[in-house]
């Protein structure tokens, strides 16, 4: 039989670079790690949160359009706190209920005094849009909160591994002129080594954060997208279920401010008439 051996991971230039790193190229890679830390912690809290805002949505989304009327669930309180759709459908009702009733919370009267009430004016619409246009950018904000971290770590982990590597490398050459012309490669290579240790490190930070954040932007801005076509969706709703579109009738002027009609002269002559056109 054939002995089929599994070859180990065993990288002699890594293992090489950092028995001969010196203090800097340890501060750098410690500052390397901190910033993969963060970034690490940030990209899985995203990733959790977006999952549950998504769960919480597809659950508000069915409440909303199995109710029989826009107001049931503001009316029962049902809270959906992790689904910025229930933020924004809760921030259009608030407006929208202090201008049918005059209270922005639902109390024991709500139903009685609703269907009583009237309608709202095109003006009061424009201010329940800008209160769904307010919500919507503070779900943007949580949304993309935080992001900035991985940002960081994405751009300044590359650099800050470079100048790990430049910083060793000039030790190196420095390294050689202290010893004379008997200095060659052996001496030369550890420094070189240990100095490309830091631009390793730098990549092993920066391409996971450039993965993920690209992951994550596309998936808020696939939620910003859905958070405003909500909010286009709910605003149509309301427009046709609460506002009074019906223009006011015009009045007909009066008589008086119509002003005299000027007639010609009846008692004038056919003959009066021709000299008056020819003296014109």
């Amino acid at each position: 039989m054939l002995a089929v051996t599994i070859p180990e991971f065993n990288s002699t230039g890594l293992r090489f670079g950092l028995e001969y790193s010196t203090l800097t190229a340890w501060i750098i890679c410690a500052l390397l790690a901190i910033l993969s830390m963060s970034s690490w912690a940030v990209m899985i809290s995203k990733m959790r949160l977006l999952s549950q805002t998504r769960k919480s949505s597809r659950e508000f989304l069915k409440e909303f359009r199995d109710s029989f009327h826009p107001l049931a669930l503001f009316q029962t309180r049902e809270r959906f706190e992790l689904s910025p759709m229930y933020h924004i459908y809760h921030a259009a009702c608030r407006e929208l209920s202090f201008y049918l009733v005059g209270e922005d919370v639902p109390g024991k009267s709500f139903a009685s005094r609703l269907q009583g009430a009237g309608r709202i004016t095109s003006s009061q619409m424009g201010a329940v849009q800008n209160a769904m246009e307010r919500a919507v950018a503070e779900a943007s904000l949580r949304l993309e909160g935080r992001l900035g971290v991985v940002a960081t770590a994405l751009t300044a982990a590359p650099f800050l591994g470079l100048l790990g590597t430049v910083w060793g490398v000039m030790d190196s050459f420095g390294a050689i002129v202290e010893a004379g012309e008997g200095a060659g490669l052996q001496s030369l290579a550890p420094g070189v080594s240990a100095a490309l240790v830091t631009t390793v490190v730098g990549l092993l930070v920066a391409i996971p954060s450039m993965i993920g954040y690209n992951f994550l932007v596309n998936r808020i801005r696939e939620m910003i997208v859905r958070l405003d076509n909500f909010a286009s969706e709910l605003s149509g709703l309301l427009d046709r279920q609460f506002v009074d579109h019906r223009q006011a009738a015009e009045e007909l002027p009066s008589m008086g401010s119509m002003g005299t009609a000027s007639m010609p002269s009846l008692s004038r002559s056919p003959s009066q008439s021709a000299a008056s056109g020819a003296a014109s």
